[in-house]
């Protein structure tokens, strides 16, 4: 068997399942994704300005991230000062989406007809 054959029961049961995601798939919300996908939260100040983003348009991918179970919004009271900070974090359905929707892109990308 090659390498890129030879999976164990254990990696095909956990196996992505290639689904096309139309909420993930706009541009901003997928970067979000992405930025989240490999870290426990980050800070609302953060995404917004690593992307570029106003606040309000920030807010708004995040809530449609939120409201689709794809990403959780927390409010905590801040280090320097009393304001409170909004952190965000991709949940397990988020992460799930995400990959299925990377598999996806990568099997369109490769010519496959997805159902």
């Amino acid at each position: 068997m090659s390498p890129q054959t030879s999976r164990s029961p254990a990696s095909r049961a956990t196996s992505v399942i290639p689904k096309f995601d139309e909420v993930i798939h706009e541009p901003m919300r997928l970067r979000i994704c992405g930025l989240l996908s490999s870290l426990q939260e980050m800070q609302f100040a953060t995404i917004r300005d690593t992307l570029g983003l106003s606040d309000a348009m920030c807010s708004r991918h995040l809530k449609t991230l939120a409201d689709c179970d794809y990403v959780r919004l927390t409010k905590r009271q801040g280090e320097s000062n009393r304001h409170m900070v909004t952190w965000a974090s991709l949940t397990p359905t988020g992460h799930t989406a995400l990959q299925g929707h990377l598999a996806a892109l990568r099997a369109i990308a490769a010519g496959d007809m997805l159902t």
